[in-house]
């Protein structure tokens, strides 16, 4: 098992890095957020889980060992693959989803793209005592690092982000509209608009609006 990988990050996607490690590009499949704490050309390590198909080796990658722990007893509910559930963590952080969980919160995992009403009932059972008691940092992960100024502006990566999850062009276009004043308010505060937490509130007046 590849426990993490470590090195300069050579290229970056909306749900992919490619990091250098040892003169090799190891390609990371990894969630918006983990991808929006990340920059070219500098160093970074994440936390990895390596999925086993007949036909692929795929690599995960995350911001730390938490999220990688709650991804892969995620992967023991049925019906969650790999796919799903980096969904599911790239909506709420590892203690978001065991709130939700503990709680029987349905309405958290309906918004996460591609579960409904049933299968987020079905989650709730199968997941519960599964993942843990939360441990106090709720948020998403990296919530609380600003993003600096890198080469696309924060509203290209929102969107690219929302996209990323499965969101269509036009949903992704009103949810960075409707976070724009938050995001222009940091960046009036002398900062730079903080992406993680701005997918966090694009996430919600999504959930919102359905």
């Amino acid at each position: 098992m590849i426990a993490f990988v470590s090195g300069a990050v050579a290229a970056l996607a909306p749900t992919l890095a490619v990091i250098e490690v040892g003169g090799v590009g190891m390609a990371v499949q990894c969630t918006p957020n983990t991808i929006a704490g990340l920059r070219i050309g500098e160093q970074a390590r994440l936390a990895t889980s390596l999925v086993v198909r007949e036909d692929s080796l795929t690599l995960y990658g995350f911001a730390d060992d938490d999220e990688r722990q709650v991804f892969e007893l995620l992967q023991g509910a049925s019906g969650v693959g790999p796919r799903l559930a980096q969904a599911m963590l790239g909506v709420h952080s590892p203690d978001a989803l065991r709130l939700a969980v503990s709680t029987g919160d349905e309405k958290a995992l309906v918004a996460v793209p591609g579960i409904g009403k049933k299968g987020a009932q079905k989650l709730l059972l199968e997941l519960k005592g599964k993942l843990g008691a939360p441990l106090g940092t709720s948020g998403l992960v990296g919530a609380q690092r600003a993003v600096a100024s890198g080469p696309a502006p924060w509203t290209e990566q929102l969107s690219a982000a929302l996209i990323g999850l499965g969101y269509a062009s036009r949903d992704a276009e009103e949810a960075v509209s409707a976070v724009t004043p938050q995001a222009e308010a940091a960046i009036a505060a002398g900062g730079s608009a903080p992406v993680p937490q701005l997918l966090r509130a694009a996430l919600q007046s999504l959930n919102r609006a359905r």
